[in-house]
């Protein structure tokens, strides 16, 4: 007897969807990170804010840094990293839209070029110091995860180009913008470069659930070098420490409130901290959606601290 054509199919073959040419909208959203966009734009205010200068003047640079800080600059290096880190996705993270096929071919890395690109056209409009910060912000971030530099794989340079990218330069132009252009004084400096260094600790958070694939694919992030628990404890010190030098600046700035402030902030990281050093792997969540969030209000804090200098001549 004959078989008919669809007898001779394979049954699982009927089940598969069509091949993907396209990626979805949502899947685009998805490989830029919009959750991560947050620290930058936090950080470029704080920068806004420290500098004294009027919000209702300046206003329009305001809008224009927010928009470059997170949705451009921070959201190409997302996608820049996702392309350059497929391989290690796919071990570590294969739901992301590149590993999971949802976004084929090399769409991942056009969509990283675009990007690139537009964040560039957009800091035109922010004058030479918006365009130059942010070309030092996407080399950074192409640096990070593009071969042969690919400073990720060693995890004390990828996180502080990150740390640096996201809290400090982030901070410093938010300042500059609003002050015309001009290099912002020492406190601003300083604060923006202690927040960065603590920023080091907090980007280390993000290693502990990519451990195993990191160590298959030659990652030597934080955790892989110096184990989990010793990598908890360095991240943590790294975190905490800057936080405390800055409560003794601003008080030594004659800001006794702004310091009181950021010290109890950071006090109430101790039991996040003291958890998360127990069991790394399983707390290291907790502690970035819990403890990060007052790092960053004393970040806040402090940026208050500094426009009140200004307002009261002291700066």
């Amino acid at each position: 007897m004959g078989s008919s054509h669809n007898e001779d199919m394979d049954p699982q073959s009927l089940a598969l969807p069509p091949t993907v040419r396209t990626p979805r909208l949502r899947t685009v959203a998805e490989l830029l990170k919009p959750i991560t966009w947050f620290p930058p734009m936090w950080a470029f205010t704080c920068g806004v804010v420290a500098s004294g200068q009027s919000f209702a003047d300046n206003w329009s640079l305001l809008v224009l840094g927010l928009v470059l800080t997170g949705p451009l600059v921070c959201a190409s290096s997302q996608a820049v990293n996702d392309w350059f880190d497929r391989h290690v996705d796919a071990i570590n993270e294969p739901h992301r839209p590149i590993p999971s096929g949802r976004m084929p071919g090399r769409w991942g890395l056009g969509i990283a070029i675009a990007w690139t690109l537009l964040s560039l056209a957009w800091a035109t409009l922010m004058g030479p110091w918006g365009f130059a910060a942010c070309s030092l912000a996407i080399a950074f971030s192409w640096a990070y995860s593009m071969p042969p530099i690919r400073l990720k794989n060693n995890g004390w340079f990828g996180n502080a180009a990150c740390a640096l990218s996201y809290e400090g330069l982030a901070w410093i132009t938010g300042a500059a913008v609003m002050l015309g252009g001009v290099w912002p004084g020492a406190h601003t400096l300083t604060l923006a470069l202690l927040y960065s260094f603590g920023a080091h600790g907090i980007m280390t958070f993000n290693d502990f659930k990519a451990i195993e694939g990191d160590r298959q694919m030659g990652v030597a992030s934080l955790p892989v070098q110096l184990g989990a628990v010793r990598a908890a404890q360095v991240a943590c010190l790294m975190m905490w420490l800057p936080q405390a030098v800055v409560a003794v600046l601003l008080w030594q700035w004659a800001l006794p409130w702004h310091s009181a402030a950021v010290l109890i902030l950071s006090l109430l990281q101790w039991p996040l901290m003291a958890r998360f050093i127990q069991q790394p792997i399983a707390c290291a969540l907790h502690v970035s959606a819990f403890g990060v969030p007052l790092f960053v209000s004393g970040m806040m804090v402090s940026a208050w601290g500094l426009r009140q200098l200004h307002h009261t001549g002291m700066l």
